[in-house]
C-alpha cells in the first residue's frame, strides 16, 4: 500500500463504494455484520487527506443508530465501534456530530473497550485493538475535554482503564491507553509542569531511585521491577527530560556492565530516547553516552547487536542529524557475523516508509541490502529480497508517473532480483519477491477486486523498461512461457489422478514409479527438497478433484487473466482449509505452473503498445512509447518462440494486423506469431484470399524478416503445395537477376522451405544450389570501400552488409536441406571463404551441433569432434560466446551425444570470466563422470598439448577444472580408477596420441589423489567392470605389451615441480592483482574482446593444410564396438609403484617418422606474452 505522505492534492479525492443499508428491519444479525465488516475494510484503506467526506454523510448517520449501538450481538458493536473510530479519522480535526452525539459515542467506545480487552482470546479481540489504536493516534479522544459534564465521562474512563490494567494486559495496550489517558489530562499537564519547573531539586531523588531499583535485585532474580523502571526513563525523556540529568550516565554505565540484560535494556531505552523527538538535543548533551551507546553496535554478544540495530530503525526518522552515521552503522552490520542481525538489518528497510527510503536512505545502501539476497543464510535472504521488493510495489505507482527520483532509488530492484533468480540456491526466494510485490497479481486483485487486463499488462511493460537483456530473458523463463508444454506441473497433476489417492485400478507399479518421478523432479527445485517431497505426496493424498481442476484452470493456455486469478484464490483457500502444512510449496508450485504474469489476456494490449511505437524503429529508441514497443515485441516473440498456442483466440486480430503494411515491424512480429501458430495447429487456414495474397508478396519481397516468416506461414498452411511451389519457381528464376538486398530474402525463403517443404524445394534444388555454391559460398568477399573498420574481427547482425548476409543465408540453406533429408546419403564439406570466416565458421559450428542432433550426422562430427571441440577456444569472443549459448540449449535438453559433453570444460583458460560462469551456471554436471576418458583423449589431441614446462600446467588446468567441476567423495574412486584404465588401450589413430594419453593419464591421477587428499576423501579400488569408448580407443595387442605401458612412466621428473611453480606463481598472481591491478571497466557496445592478433590464452590453429595433415596420421589397424578395458590382464597398481626414475623412452624404430608428432613451433602460436599467459594460467 502506497504511504500515506503521498497523497497531495494531484489524485483525485476517494469515494466511499459503500452504499448499503445499515439500520432498518428484516436486517439479520449475519447480514448486518457481513455489512460492517466491509465498511469497516473500505474506511480503513481511505487517506484523511484525500478522501470526500460528503460521501460519508449516510453510514456516519446510521452508525449511530441505536440499533447498531444498542445491538445484543458483540461483533456487532464491536465492528460498529471501530467503522465510527474510523469516521472520527476522516473528519479530522473537526467531528461530525452533536456534542450529545459524541458522548454517546465515546461511551460506547469504552464500554466496549472494558469488555474487549481482558485476554488476547477473548472474541474480537483485534477490532478492539484496533479501536485503541485509533484513539491512540488519531487522538480523536481530545474531543471529550469539549464536551458537557466532561470530567464526569473521564472519570469513568479512567476507572474502565484502571480496571484493565489490573489483567497483565501486553506492553502495546498499556502504551496506547497511557496515550488516551494522558493527552488531554488536566492533572497530567500539571504534574509536566511541576516537575519541569523543580527538576534541579528532584534531579537527585529521581537518580536514586533508579539506583536503588538497580541495586536491589539480584542478577538472577526477575527484572521485571527494573523494566519497568526503564520504560518510566523513556516517559520521563519525552514528558520531563531535565529530571534525567543524573539518569542518563547512570544508563551509559550499564551499557558497560557484564550483565546482558542489563546491557540490553540500557541499549533498548538509549535507542529510544536518541530517536525520540529531543534526541538531536540529547546527543548534542551527552556525547559520551552517544559515543558509548555507539560502541554497542560491535558488541560481544550478537543479541546486544541485535538489538542496536532494531534502534538503528527509528535513528533514521527521528535523528536527521546522524542519518549518515546511521546508514554507515548498518552497512557495517550488514557484514556481521551472526545472521540474526544480518537478517534484522534486511528487514529494517522492509518496514521504511515510500518517503524515508527515498530521501532518506542511499541508493548505494539499498543495493547493499540487495547483495544480502547472495548471504549463505537462507533467512538473511528472505529478509533482504523481501525489503527490496516491499519497497519497489511502494515506488512502484511514482515509477509508473515518470518520478526520476523514484525511477533512480528503485527502478533497478527487479532487474536484481532476475539475475539472482539465476542461483538455484537463491531462486525460491527471488521468485518470492518478484511474485509478491514486483508483480502481485493475487494482491492486486484483492485491493481492486478485480485487476484489469490493461494496467497488468501496462505494469509489466513498465517494470521491463528498466531491464537488460539478460534480465528480459530471465522474466520470460520466470513467466513460464518457456516451459514445454505438457509441462511438468500438468504431468504431476495428471499423475495425482491416476494415483487416485493410492487407490489404483491398474497399473500400480508403473503408476507409482512416475508419481515418484515426478516428485523428485520439483522437489529438488525447492529450498528444502524433503518438505517438498513431503507435501507433493499429501497433496496427491488429498485426491480434491476441484483442486486439479483449478490448477487445470490456471495452466491452461487459454484461460484469461481474471479466470487464473479466480482459480488462483480459490485453490489457495482450499488447500489452506484441506492441509494448511502444504500452503507454501503449493503456493510456490502455482506460481511457477500458471501462466499469470503472460497470458491471452495480453495479446491484445501488447499488440497496441507494438502498434503505437515507432514503426520504422530499429528498436533503440528511449521514448515511453518506443520502450514500451520494443518490450511489447520482445514478449510477443517470445510467446511465437516458446507458447505460440497462446495466439490461438487471437488469430483474427492478428490477420488484421498484417494488412497494416506501413508497420513493417508489427507485420513481421504478427508473421512470426502466425507461423508458429501454424506450426503449432495444422488445422490453420489464413483469413481469405486477401490476405494469402498479401502473404505472398511479403514472402517475395526484399524484407528478409518478412519473408522468412511468410515463407513459413505458407509452407505450414493448408493447401501449402501451390504456395510452396509458386515461391520456388518465381525464387529461381529470379535468382541471377535480383539485387543484393532482395536475394538475402530469397535465402531466407529458400532456407525454411528447405525445411518445412522439402518437396518443393527438391523441385528446384539444382539450379538453387548451383547457385548457391558457385555464386555465394564459392565467391570471394572484396572488402567494403565504404568501411571505416575493415580490419575488424567481428560484425553484429543488425550491421552485416548484403554481400555477408546471403553467405550466411546460403549455409542456413544447406543445414535445413541436411536436416530435412536426414535419412539421405548426404555430405557436407565446405571451407568458408577468408574475408568473412569470423562469422561463418560461427555459423557452420552451429550449423555441426544441429545435424549432430541427428544420430547418422552425430556420428560423422564424432570423427572430428576435436575439431568442433576447440571452436570453443576461437580468438573471437562473439564466436566462442554463442557457440557455447547454442551448445547449452542443446546440450540442457539431451539433444546431443554425450561425449560431446566434454566440450565446455575447455573453457578454463577462456580470459573472459562470464564464458566461464557461463558454464558453472548453466551446465548441469550431473553422471559426468563416464566421459572422464573421452575428456582426456580430447586433451592428449589439442594443438597445445606437449610435455613441456609451459604446456603441461595448462592441461592441468583443463583436468583440475573437470575435476572440481564433477569430482565428489562419491566418485573420487571411479575417476581414480578411470584415468588409470587410460593406459590399458591405445590411441586409435596413432602411437604419438598414445604416448599423450599415457602422460595424461599419471597426469590426472596426481591430481585425483592431491584433489582428494585436500579434501579429506577415501581414495579406494573400484570393484566394478567398466567399458572404455571404442572408436577412439583401442585395446593393446597383449597382456606383455600392456604391463610394459603400466610400468613405463611418461610424465618427465621434473614435472611436479613444473605444476607446484606454476601453482605458487598464480596465488603470487591473485596476491598482485588483489592490491595492485586498477580495475577495468568492460566495454560491451562493440563486443570486442580481444585484438585480432590474439587468441583466447591458447594458440590459433590452422584451418587448412597444417591441421589436415595431422588428423590425417591414422593406425592402419581396425576398430572394435566396445571392448572390456579390464581385459588387459594388469591393475593399474603397477603404475602406482612406478618411480619417476624409471620412465624410459620408447625406440625410435617403434615411432617410425611419418607417425612422429610435429614439433611444437610447427603449430600456429598465439601472440601472447609470456606475462600474459602465466596470468591466464593463473
Amino acid at each position: 500500500m502506497v504511504a500515506q505522505t503521498r497523497g497531495g492534492g494531484q489524485a483525485s479525492p476517494q469515494k466511499l463504494k459503500f452504499h448499503d443499508k445499515l439500520a432498518g428491519k428484516g436486517l439479520s444479525t449475519d447480514a448486518l455484520l457481513k455489512k460492517l465488516k466491509n465498511l469497516h475494510t473500505q474506511l480503513a484503506e481511505l487517506d484523511q487527506d484525500r478522501v470526500d467526506t460528503a460521501s460519508l454523510t449516510t453510514v456516519r448517520k446510521e452508525l449511530i443508530h441505536n440499533t447498531i449501538l444498542l445491538h445484543k450481538d458483540r461483533g456487532v458493536k464491536a465492528y460498529a465501534a471501530c467503522c465510527l473510530a474510523d469516521i472520527l479519522r476522516l473528519f479530522a480535526p473537526d467531528a461530525p456530530y452533536t456534542h450529545n452525539e459524541l458522548r454517546d459515542i465515546f461511551q460506547f467506545f469504552f464500554r466496549q473497550l472494558a469488555t474487549g480487552l481482558r485476554g488476547s482470546d477473548s472474541p474480537y479481540y483485534n477490532e478492539y485493538f484496533h479501536l485503541l489504536e485509533c484513539l491512540s493516534t488519531v487522538k480523536s479522544v481530545v474531543l471529550v475535554c469539549d464536551l458537557p459534564n466532561a470530567e464526569e465521562l473521564m472519570v469513568d474512563i479512567f476507572r474502565d482503564f484502571f480496571a484493565l490494567v489490573r489483567h497483565g494486559l501486553s506492553k502495546k495496550i498499556e502504551l496506547h491507553m497511557a496515550d488516551v489517558l494522558g493527552l488531554d489530562n488536566p492533572a497530567f499537564r500539571l504534574a509536566v509542569q511541576v516537575c519541569n519547573s523543580t527538576s534541579d531539586r528532584l534531579q537527585r531523588h529521581v537518580c536514586q531511585y533508579f539506583t536503588e531499583i538497580i541495586v536491589q535485585h539480584a542478577p538472577d532474580e526477575e527484572l521485571d521491577d527494573i523494566r519497568k523502571a526503564h520504560e518510566l526513563v523513556k516517559q520521563l525523556n519525552r514528558f520531563c527530560s531535565p529530571l534525567l540529568h543524573l539518569v542518563i550516565p547512570q544508563l551509559e554505565e550499564e551499557l558497560r556492565v557484564e550483565d546482558l540484560a542489563l546491557r540490553t535494556m540500557a541499549t533498548q531505552v538509549l535507542g529510544e530516547m536518541f530517536a525520540d523527538k529531543g534526541g538531536a538535543d540529547l546527543v548534542r548533551k551527552y556525547p559520551t553516552t552517544w559515543n558509548v551507546w555507539n560502541l554497542r553496535r560491535n558488541d560481544k554478544s550478537s543479541a546486544i547487536r541485535l538489538t542496536f540495530v532494531e534502534a538503528a530503525h527509528r535513528l533514521l526518522i527521528g535523528l536527521p542529524e546522524q542519518r549518515d552515521f546511521v546508514e554507515e552503522t548498518l552497512s557495517a552490520k550488514l557484514l556481521d557475523p551472526d545472521e540474526k542481525v544480518r537478517a534484522a538489518v534486511c528487514k529494517l528497510y522492509s518496514q521504511l516508509d515510500y518517503e524515508t527510503a527515498l530521501h532518506h536512505v542511499s541508493e548505494l545502501q539499498l543495493r547493499r541490502v540487495a547483495e544480502r539476497g547472495l548471504d549463505k543464510k537462507h533467512a538473511v535472504r528472505i529478509e533482504a529480497l523481501n525489503s527490496i521488493g516491499k519497497l519497489y510495489n511502494l515506488a512502484y505507482s511514482e515509477i509508473e508517473n515518470g518520478d526520476q527520483a523514484a525511477i533512480k532509488q528503485f527502478s533497478w530492484i527487479p532487474q536484481s532480483l532476475l539475475q539472482m533468480s539465476q542461483s538455484q540456491e537463491v531462486k525460491a526466494a527471488a521468485e518470492h519477491a518478484l511474485a509478491e510485490y514486483v508483480f502481485p497479481l493475487i494482491a492486486l486483485a484483492s485491493k481492486e477486486n478485480e485487476i484489469e487486463d490493461f494496467s497488468w499488462t501496462d505494469r509489466l511493460l513498465t517494470t521491463m523498461r528498466f531491464l537488460n537483456e539478460r534480465a528480459v530473458g530471465s522474466l520470460i523463463s520466470f513467466s513460464g512461457l518457456k516451459s514445454a508444454r505438457p509441462s511438468i506441473y500438468e504431468r504431476f497433476i495428471q499423475c495425482c489422478k491416476e494415483n487416485n489417492g493410492g487407490i489404483i485400478d491398474e497399473n500400480e507399479e508403473e503408476t507409482i514409479r512416475k508419481l515418484k518421478a515426478y516428485i523428485q523432479r520439483l522437489s529438488t527445485t525447492f529450498p528444502d527438497p524433503q518438505k517438498a517431497t513431503d507435501d507433493f505426496y499429501a497433496f496427491a493424498k488429498l485426491n480434491e478433484g476441484r483442486l486439479y481442476k483449478l490448477l487445470e484452470t490456471c495452466m491452461d493456455t487459454q484461460s484469461s487473466l481474471k479466470s487464473v486469478v479466480k482459480s488462483s484464490r480459490e485453490f489457495l483457500r482450499r488447500v489452506e482449509q484441506s492441509s494448511a502444512g502444504i500452503l507454501p510449496t503449493m503456493s510456490t508450485f502455482l506460481r511457477r505452473a500458471s501462466l499469470r504474469l503472460i497470458n491471452q489476456s495480453s495479446i491484445p494490449f501488447l499488440l497496441r503498445h507494438l502498434e503505437r511505437g515507432d514503426p520504422t524503429s530499429d528498436g533503440y529508441g528511449t521514448s515511453h512509447a518506443q520502450l514500451s514497443a520494443n518490450n511489447a515485441q520482445a514478449i510477443l516473440t517470445s510467446i511465437s518462440k516458446y507458447c505460440p498456442i497462446i495466439y490461438k483466440a487471437h488469430v483474427g486480430e492478428l490477420n488484421k494486423a498484417i494488412a497494416d503494411e506501413k508497420n513493417p515491424r508489427l507485420v513481421g512480429v504478427c508473421l512470426q506469431a502466425l507461423a508458429s501458430l501454424a506450426k503449432w495447429d495444422d488445422g490453420l487456414v489464413l483469413a481469405d484470399k486477401r490476405t494469402t495474397e498479401r502473404v505472398m508478396r511479403f514472402a517475395l519481397d526484399s524484407n528478409p524478416r518478412l519473408a522468412k516468416y511468410s515463407a513459413r506461414l505458407l509452407a505450414l498452411s493448408a493447401n501449402n503445395e501451390e504456395f510452396c511451389r509458386k515461391m520456388m519457381d518465381t525464387i529461381s528464376e529470379d535468382l541471377n537477376t535480383v539485387d543484393h538486398h532482395r536475394l538475402v530474402s530469397h535465402l531466407a525463403v529458400l532456407a525454411e522451405l528447405a525445411r518445412t517443404a522439402p518437396d518443393a524445394f527438391e523441385s528446384k534444388s539444382e539450379v538453387v544450389m548451383n547457385f548457391i555454391v558457385k555464386q555465394i559460398l564459392m565467391t570471394p568477399s572484396p572488402p567494403d570501400p565504404d568501411d571505416m573498420d575493415s580490419d575488424a574481427e567481428w560484425v553484429e547482425k543488425v550491421n552485416m552488409p548484403p554481400s555477408m548476409s546471403k553467405k550466411i543465408m546460403a549455409i542456413k540453406v544447406c543445414r535445413n536441406r541436411c536436416l530435412a533429408h536426414a535419412t539421405s546419403e548426404t555430405a557436407l564439406t565446405w571451407p568458408p571463404p577468408p574475408k568473412v570466416k569470423t562469422r561463418m565458421r560461427l555459423q557452420a559450428a552451429v550449423s555441426l551441433l544441429h545435424l549432430s542432433t541427428v544420430p547418422k550426422f552425430a556420428t560423422f562430427v564424432s570423427n572430428n569432434l576435436v575439431s568442433l571441440a576447440i571452436m570453443i577456444q576461437d580468438p573471437c569472443y562473439q564466436v566462442r560466446d554463442e557457440f557455447l549459448r547454442k551448445f547449452i540449449s542443446l546440450a540442457t535438453h539431451q539433444h546431443l551425444p554425450p561425449h560431446f559433453n566434454v566440450i565446455p570444460f575447455l573453457t578454463v583458460h577462456d580470459p573472459e570470466a562470464d564464458v566461464k560462469s557461463m558454464v558453472r551456471v548453466r551446465v548441469k554436471m550431473n553422471h559426468y563422470e563416464m566421459i572422464f576418458v573421452q575428456f582426456l583423449h580430447l586433451l592428449a589431441h589439442h594443438p597445445d598439448f606437449a610435455i613441456t614446462q609451459e604446456s603441461l600446467p595448462d592441461m592441468a588446468k583443463y583436468i583440475d577444472f573437470y575435476l572440481e567441476s564433477v569430482g565428489s567423495a562419491e566418485n573420487v574412486s571411479l575417476l581414480y580408477h578411470l584415468s588409470g584404465k587410460a593406459k590399458t588401450v591405445r590411441d586409435s589413430e596413432s602411437h604419438l596420441y598414445s604416448e599423450n594419453l599415457y602422460a595424461l593419464s599419471e597426469l590426472a591421477q596426481h591430481i585425483i589423489k592431491d584433489l582428494a587428499k585436500r579434501h579429506s576423501w577415501a581414495l579406494q579400488s573400484f570393484p566394478m567392470k567398466v567399458k572404455l569408448p571404442a572408436g577412439i580407443l583401442r585395446p593393446l595387442p597383449n597382456v606383455e605389451a600392456t604391463n610394459k605401458v603400466l610400468k613405463q612412466v611418461f610424465l618427465p621428473p621434473e614435472a611436479l615441480d613444473w605444476l607446484e611453480q606454476t601453482r605458487m606463481a598464480r596465488v603470487n598472481a591473485t596476491e598482485l592483482k588483489t592490491s595492485d591491478r586498477p580495475k577495468t571497466t568492460r566495454k560491451f557496445a562493440e563486443k570486442r574482446k580481444k585484438d585480432g592478433n590474439r587468441s583466447n590464452g591458447h594458440v590459433k590453429r590452422l584451418r587448412g593444410s597444417g591441421r589436415n595433415k595431422r588428423l590425417e596420421i591414422s593406425s592402419d589397424e581396425s576398430g572394435e564396438e566396445h571392448f572390456d578395458s579390464d581385459d588387459s590382464g594388469e591393475d593399474i597398481s603397477h603404475f602406482k609403484n612406478a618411480s619417476i626414475e624409471e620412465k624410459s623412452s620408447l625406440d625410435s624404430e617403434d615411432d617410425p617418422p611419418e607417425n612422429r608428432r610435429p614439433g611444437r613451433d610447427a603449430r600456429t602460436r598465439a601472440k601472447v606474452t609470456h606475462d600474459f599467459r602465466r596470468c591466464l594460467s593463473c
